[in-house]
């Protein structure tokens, strides 16, 4: 037992750990508030969704020591053609069409960073702002209403069995994300492309696809997110996700998935969106102002990565 124990690394459940006293934490304290009902549990469960899908796509991207500025644009812009090819067609090919335009953005991105051989950072913040100019363009700042109540319920305002639809498609995301990056042959390729590129291609790993690859599955979550926050609000606008991109890296960096790539962790990213979640909500409940919600979050978020990404021989 003490060899196993010795074999653990404690800073992979830092943020489980500190989950679970935050949790505590506003348990005890907001009791008389509600925070402990159903209704708000599941409430920060909705609120989180998007990022989490979003999350989900930027741990591949991190993982392989990349990085996507991109996916707040990608919501908006996704979310804004479905909404728009909903008036005149079945809401079927709107989802369609509305997943294509993020997996078309991320074929992009992913060409000039694989192929073209520019860095990913410097890709997708053109990419960002490109994508915000073409969104506002497009409905020429108007929202655009969606009244198919199908789509609504399917991927937001519905509920099943009481459940949301959006925790089901948060478990779907989570689900598949984690068996591909821990259990497939791509998934260890990701792994190898960001721990050590140069060594990956000597063994056969084809890291331009790998590149690739990873920037698709992130612009396609951000799309998948943008649908989300259609049906959950009805409508879509070219606002959606534009404060999101912060709160994905913070949820995936506190999760424990390194910037540097090599590492990564889908459960983790799970944890780390629902601990920003369970933070905004809690810190409301507790009539906090918004300045000190974002001194407080940010003092959490800095404390988190400081004991689950520090060097230990630095």
């Amino acid at each position: 037992m003490t060899s196993a124990l010795r074999g653990i690394d404690p800073s992979r459940y830092v943020v489980h750990v500190g989950f679970l006293l935050i949790f505590a934490l506003f348990a005890v304290v907001l009791k008389d508030d509600g925070f402990l009902t159903s209704t708000n549990l599941l409430n920060i469960a909705q609120q989180t969704a998007p990022v989490t899908v979003m999350a989900v796509g930027m741990v591949f991207v991190f993982t392989a020591g990349e990085i996507d500025l991109s996916i707040g644009s990608v919501v908006a812009i996704s979310a804004l053609i479905a909404a728009t090819v909903m008036r005149e067609y079945a809401w079927p090919l709107a989802v369609v069409a509305g997943l294509g335009t993020g997996i078309g953005i991320g074929l992009l991105n992913g060409a000039l960073v694989a192929y073209a051989r520019l860095p990913s950072f410097l890709v997708t913040l053109a990419t960002m702002g490109l994508l915000a100019g073409v969104a506002r363009w497009l409905t020429n700042l108007q929202s655009v209403p969606i009244t198919q109540n199908l789509f609504n319920n399917l991927f937001g305002a519905g509920r099943l069995a009481g459940i949301p639809s959006l925790v089901f498609w948060t478990v779907a995301v989570v689900g598949i994300g984690h068996f591909i990056h821990r259990e497939t042959r791509f998934g260890a390729h990701v792994h190898a492309t960001g721990d050590n590129a140069r060594a990956a291609r000597a063994i056969g790993i084809r890291i331009e696809q790998v590149r690739l690859a990873v920037l698709v599955i992130s612009a396609t979550t951000a799309a998948l997110a943008g649908l989300l926050y259609a049906g959950r609000l009805h409508g879509a606008r070219y606002t959606l996700g534009e404060t999101d991109l912060l709160t994905v890296i913070a949820a995936v960096i506190v999760g424990g998935t390194h910037l540097n790539g090599g590492i990564g962790t889908v459960t983790g990213a799970l944890i780390g969106s629902l601990l920003m979640g369970m933070l905004n909500n809690g810190l409301i409940l507790m009539g906090l102002s918004v300045s000190e919600q974002m001194m407080v979050r940010g003092l959490i978020i800095l404390a988190a990565v400081a004991l689950t990404l520090r060097e230990p021989n630095r």
